[in-house]
């Protein structure tokens, strides 16, 4: 720092005229000079002592386009009040500005404050470390501090909740109900029993109960429906993207947002297949359908088929950190994916790649008795090569229920209409 570079030099300089002239004065401002850089150093190394800082994060989960919101307190436990204390914030989750300065800071006194963070990037991020820094009222010194705790969060893709999503009808292999017992609640009933500790109460059968004497409930069967299993497209040279900036609708801090910003996608065929991928999971779950996800992207990635909440969680989780980096092509995925599945299962394929070979590959699914439906990320319209209009047509020309997104669309709206039913079939002329 200059500032402790000159007092060094000028106490340096009235040392040396003390000891070349004997004059009281040079001594004295030797001494006063000693003084405060004694009396800076220990300040300074006080300022940054007996400080307790705590950070609670409400929630370790987030959701591209909601906010995340953090707690910080710190606590100056020692006798001695501090001049000013910087609490610097190191956490990699883009835009979450935490770092602040508290002045005037008294002994055995508390600040908090609170920091929202609008999610604009799925993925995992950690949240600190922090360093402490403060100095002395002169300015000659500055330390720091460093608290190394930190505090992961995953940041999962957004949703958008679809009013419907039509895809064929499943069957069943050999057209039977599924003999398996499971905690869901469905329309089949299998049987009662004693109540167990954990069960809910609508599962109580009343009638037994009255007959018995005490608690009797119900168990169930999984309802006769075909899983979904979704194949989101991560092949690298299938992608498309434009270059972005989020444009920010907020000026004033997240503290004060009355209203959350509206939704805001990269430009990208990932995010869009990625966002997709996530409204689908969710949309099929929560109407108690098993659903599955396979994906080639940094590695091999594939979710069997379930149901419940602890399925979505686990979708998501995958879907946050998955990238583009694929380099099978999807009708190879499908080829080798399809293999694994039961005829009457549901296939949605995800993807904005233009190669019909793809399409070849979904026609043998078809013929093994699988249903296939078709979500297109247009790449054209993220600034990629077009072609897509002839893996329409060709969709089309089979019936395949497909969905076509573009950049910029209302995604529930165009994951709710069918595409397809709107492209005139190829019509072929008999001549004698």
């Amino acid at each position: 720092m200059k500032e402790n570079r000159i007092v060094f030099i000028l106490g340096l300089v009235c040392l040396i005229a003390a000891l070349a002239t004997g004059r009281d004065l040079f001594y004295n401002l030797t001494y006063l000079i000693v003084a405060i850089i004694v009396l800076s150093y220990l300040w300074t190394w006080t300022s940054i002592r007996w400080v307790h800082v705590t950070r609670y994060l409400w929630a370790k989960k987030a959701e591209v386009g909601r906010t995340s919101e953090e707690r910080f307190t710190v606590r100056n436990t020692s006798l001695l009040p501090k001049l000013w204390l910087e609490v610097r914030d190191h956490s990699d989750l883009p835009d979450h500005q935490a770092s602040h300065v508290i002045n005037s800071f008294g002994a055995r006194k508390e600040r908090g404050w609170t920091v929202r963070t609008l999610c604009r990037q799925r993925g995992r991020f950690t949240l600190g470390p922090i360093t402490l820094i403060s100095g002395d009222p002169f300015g000659i010194f500055k330390m720091q501090r460093e608290l190394p705790q930190t505090s992961p969060i995953i940041v999962y893709p957004a949703i958008v909740e679809l009013p419907s999503f039509a895809t064929p009808s499943g069957q069943l292999p050999g057209g039977e109900a599924l003999r398996r017992r499971t905690h869901y609640v469905t329309t089949n009933v299998r049987g009662v029993r004693d109540y167990a500790p954990g069960d809910s109460f609508n599962r109580i059968h009343w009638p037994s109960t009255a007959r018995k004497g005490h608690l009797i409930v119900k168990e169930f069967e999984l309802d006769p429906m075909a899983d979904v299993w979704l194949f989101l497209d991560m092949a690298k040279l299938a992608q498309a993207e434009l270059e972005w900036e989020p444009i920010l609708e907020k000026r004033e801090p997240a503290l004060l947002w009355t209203k959350r910003p509206g939704l805001q996608l990269a430009p990208s065929t990932e995010e869009y297949g990625v966002t997709v991928t996530a409204s689908l999971a969710k949309h099929f779950i929560v109407r108690n359908r098993a659903v599955g996800m396979v994906s080639y992207a940094q590695q091999r990635e594939v979710i069997p088929a379930d149901r419940g909440e602890r399925q979505l969680s686990k979708i998501l989780e995958t879907l946050a950190v998955i990238k583009a980096w694929g380099r099978i092509p999807l009708a190879q995925v499908l080829a080798a994916e399809g293999l694994h599945l039961v005829r009457g299962t549901t296939i949605i394929v995800i993807t904005p790649s233009t190669d019909k070979k793809w399409v070849t590959a979904s026609r043998h699914l078809e013929q093994r008795g699988l249903r296939v439906t078709a979500v297109l990320v247009a790449p054209d319209s993220f600034g990629g090569e077009e072609g897509m209009e002839e893996v329409m047509v060709e969709l089309a020309a089979r019936g395949t229920p497909t969905h076509v997104v573009r950049k910029g669309d209302d995604l529930a709206a165009a994951l709710s209409q069918r595409t397809w039913e709107a492209i005139e079939r190829p019509r072929y002329i008999l001549r004698k």
